[in-house]
């Protein structure tokens, strides 16, 4: 490989971590490294990489080969492996490569500060931060300023903002300044910080319409678009996916056409988010649309551009296409592979689903064993699911109260009530009343109307549920009565019942697991 290979390399390398796919290009460096094929000018982005995944195993390697190359001593290799460790939460490792530099620049007191503040050590970055403040330039203050937001010290943030000398308050300064409000949801300082603003640019108006999104406040996001004279791709994208993330399918599909009629061509994000309306509204006819849009425009298939895809298309119940992008992937995120999964075991493919799930090759999270804890349900697996169960404490990932709720409804189904019950008072988490409701359905599947009371007395007693929740759970009971033929049991529920101005019914709880 030439130079010019390596210097193809390099750029590939950048243009995947820049496009938001830092995966991409670690995968890309395995793939040559397998070849034997080295270049060190790969390890500054490549760590940037690392720090993004965060990676520390893959990062460690690169710090070992930064050393056997003999470029370790130089200050942007070791500042790029200060900011890799740090990311990594490895701030030990990171203070150690930073005390062994025989110089530094402004860049390598800044990763250490920003390392710092990345994990909660506020103390030690502020003495560093006194140190080099004479010295320091506009990224030394924008580090301290986020990570005072980061660990929800706005008003730090803002005493820092207004001691910062006046020639480094630059757009970039105001905005992480916004953002650190936004970050914290408070809209009020927000706006009233984004008034002040001296030099409005697109960064910091996608910034506020994106904080009211967050805090739900769809009409005052929509004023803001509104009030924007020039608008940009970024400004259009914080329409579309706020809409998105707040629900409103319908307005993110008409906001995409629109910005589509302004001339505008999507990028990653803006597909993104219109797949996600469309898997909420089941818009297949939009999704194929944006698919093939993303074909023809040669978007890249990153790992989000490709779960979107894949959620639209299965939760729009079209296995195929969503097998087909699934397969068609190089690099699987776990995203993807959970998307998959579920996709399977809603639609009653319980066996595929824990083919798939047992031929990962990445490791698990909680939504990865959530999905397959629901494919057991879907399938009646018992000893799978328990099995899966278990793997969880194995693999050091907590269960929650979803996958108790799973593991609890299938052993109800399965008519283990007792193991069932065993488990609701093991439980780490308060049982919701979905979870107290798929017990109380089993019950009744199985007419065990004193597993059914011991329930009640947990609803009772720990104040498990809400009213509405309550009165349906009383309801069920009463028929569980009536259908043991314990009619003076069932009476007396049915006055209670009617005291509270409820009808009798035969509905089961469910116990969604979606």
């Amino acid at each position: 490989m030439n130079f010019q290979d390596h210097f193809h390399v390099s750029n590939l390398i950048r243009n995947h971590i820049s496009k938001g796919s830092p995966r991409q290009a670690l995968l890309l460096y395995k793939g040559i490294r397998r070849k034997g094929v080295f270049f060190p000018g790969w390890i500054p982005p490549l760590l940037k990489a690392c720090a993004c995944v965060p990676s520390l195993v893959l990062g460690k390697l690169l710090h070992s080969e930064s050393i056997k190359f003999g470029i370790y001593s130089d200050v942007m290799v070791r500042t790029s492996l200060i900011s890799m460790h740090s990311k990594s939460g490895s701030i030990v490792s990171a203070r150690k490569v930073f005390d062994e530099m025989p110089e530094r620049n402004v860049a390598t007191w800044n990763a250490m500060i920003g390392g710092y503040m990345w994990n909660d050590d506020t103390f030690s970055a502020t003495r560093m931060f006194e140190e080099i403040i004479g010295s320091g330039n506009e990224v030394t203050w924008i580090e301290m300023m986020k990570g005072y937001a980061k660990g929800k010290e706005t008003e730090k943030a803002r005493d820092l903002f207004e001691r910062m000398p006046l020639e480094m308050k630059s757009v970039k300064a105001w905005g992480v300044m916004l953002g650190g409000y936004v970050s914290n949801r408070e809209m009020d300082a927000a706006r009233m910080f984004f008034e002040e603003i001296p030099e409005k640019n697109s960064f910091v108006w996608s910034l506020i319409i994106s904080g009211y999104f967050r805090v739900g406040d769809v009409d005052e996001a929509r004023g803001v678009f509104n009030c924007v004279k020039v608008r940009d791709l970024v400004i259009w994208n914080s329409l579309v996916t706020g809409y998105a993330k707040n629900g409103y399918s319908d307005s993110a599909i008409d906001a995409f056409r629109m910005m589509q009629g302004e001339g505008f061509e999507p990028d990653a994000v803006t597909v993104s988010s219109v797949l996600s309306a469309c898997a909420q509204s089941g818009r297949l006819d939009v999704g194929r649309e944006v698919h093939s849009l993303i074909n023809r425009m040669g978007i890249e298939l990153n790992e989000f551009v490709s779960n979107a895809l894949i959620d639209m298309y299965a939760k729009c119940g079209d296995l195929e296409n969503a097998t087909s992008v699934f397969e068609s992937l190089s690099l699987r995120s776990v995203a993807c592979w959970n998307s998959m999964i579920s996709c399977l075991a809603t639609h009653g493919k319980g066996d595929e689903a824990l083919e798939m799930f047992r031929t990962m090759d990445t490791k698990p999270d909680e939504i990865t064993f959530l999905a397959a804890l629901t494919a057991c349900v879907h399938g009646g697996f018992l000893v799978e699911g328990l099995n899966i169960f278990l793997e969880m404490k194995n693999k050091n990932v907590k269960p929650n109260v979803k996958h108790f709720g799973c593991l609890i409804h299938l052993l109800g189904l399965s008519g283990k009530l007792k193991e069932a019950y065993g488990l609701v008072r093991e439980m780490p988490e308060k049982p919701n009343d979905t979870v107290l409701g798929a017990l109380l359905g089993a019950c009744k599947v199985h007419m065990d109307t004193e597993m059914a009371e011991q329930v009640m007395k947990i609803i009772e007693t720990e104040g498990s549920t809400t009213n509405g929740d309550s009165e349906n759970h009383l309801v069920l009971i009463s028929n569980l009565y009536a259908h043991s033929e314990r009619w003076q049991t069932a009476e007396t529920l049915r006055v209670e019942m009617e005291k509270r101005g409820l009808q009798k019914s035969t509905g089961l709880s469910s116990l969604v697991l979606t």
